[in-house]
C-alpha cells in the first residue's frame, strides 16, 4: 500500500498516425495498417470477458438504451441553448434502439490515433485511451471506427473525399468485409443508426466543453474549435438518423 491511487503504464515504442490518410507511411503499407487496426478490434471483440476475469466489467445487455440515457443526461446537465437536431435525436434514438445480438468488451473510443503501431511494420503494438471501455455491443465500436469514412479529410481521422484507391486505403465496404471475416459475421446492419448514436454521444461531449468554455473553465483555442462544431455535429447526427429511417 502506497496510500495513493495509481495505475501502471508501459513504454511502447512505435508510431502514432494522426492523419487517417497516412501520408507518412509508404503507400504499400497503408492498407495493411488498416487491416491490422480492424483485426485488432476483432480480436478484442472475440475475448470472453468472464474468461479473463472481467465478467463484472459492465452490464451485458441493453447497452445502447443505457448509453442514450446517460448521454442525454450529460447533454441536459451542460445544455446552453436549444438545438432542434439534438431534440429530435433525444426523442428518436431511444425508440429505435436496435436489438443487441452480441456482447463483448468494447473500447469506446477506437480510432487510428488511439493506436501505436510497430516502428517498422503494419502491426498494432498498443491500444490507448481505455477510459470509456466497458461491456457492450461491439457494433458501437466498429461503427465509431467506420465513421472515419463519412468525415471530411482535414488532417485528422476523416477519409471522405480522398482517392482511397490511389492512396492504397480501404473503402468502408472493404473495412466491413474485413471486420465480418475476422468476427464470423455474415454482415452488419445498416450503419446509419449507429453513426447517429455515436455522433449524439460526441454532441454530449462537445456540449460539456462548450459549457466549460462559457464558464471560463476551458479557454484553449482547441476548446473553442471543438465547441464551434456542436451544431454541425448535431445536424450530421440527425442526417444519419434520417437515412436510417427517422422520417
Amino acid at each position: 500500500m502506497i496510500g495513493s491511487i495509481f495505475y501502471v503504464m508501459e513504454m511502447v515504442e512505435g508510431r502514432t498516425f494522426w492523419n487517417a490518410a497516412l501520408p507518412e507511411a509508404a503507400p504499400t503499407e497503408r492498407r495493411p495498417i488498416y487491416e491490422a487496426m480492424i483485426n485488432t478490434l476483432a480480436k478484442l471483440h472475440a475475448i470472453d470477458p468472464a474468461a479473463i476475469g472481467l465478467g463484472d466489467f459492465g452490464r451485458p445487455g441493453n447497452y445502447f438504451a443505457r448509453q442514450i440515457d446517460r448521454w442525454t443526461k450529460q447533454y441536459r446537465a451542460a445544455q446552453t441553448a436549444n438545438i432542434p437536431a439534438v431534440e429530435r435525436l433525444i426523442e428518436w434514438l431511444p425508440r429505435t434502439v436496435p436489438e443487441q445480438e452480441r456482447t463483448s468488451i468494447i473500447h469506446g473510443d477506437y480510432r487510428i490515433d488511439n493506436l501505436i503501431f510497430a516502428p517498422d511494420q503494419a502491426q498494432v503494438a498498443a491500444v490507448l485511451d481505455w477510459e470509456l471501455a466497458t461491456i457492450g455491443d461491439p457494433l458501437a465500436d466498429f461503427a465509431y471506427l467506420a465513421l472515419s469514412w463519412t468525415m471530411p479529410s482535414d488532417g485528422g481521422p476523416g477519409l471522405s473525399g480522398l482517392d482511397l484507391a490511389g492512396l492504397n486505403l480501404p473503402t468502408m465496404e472493404d473495412a466491413i468485409d474485413l471486420y465480418c471475416a475476422a468476427t464470423g459475421r455474415a454482415g452488419v446492419p445498416d450503419l446509419h443508426w449507429y453513426f447517429a448514436y455515436n455522433l449524439f454521444r460526441l454532441v454530449g461531449i462537445i456540449q460539456g466543453i462548450k459549457k466549460r468554455l462559457i464558464e471560463g473553465n476551458a479557454s484553449s483555442a482547441e476548446a473553442e474549435t471543438m465547441a464551434a462544431r456542436l451544431v454541425p455535429v448535431a445536424e450530421s447526427a440527425w442526417g444519419h438518423a434520417r437515412l436510417a429511417g427517422a422520417l
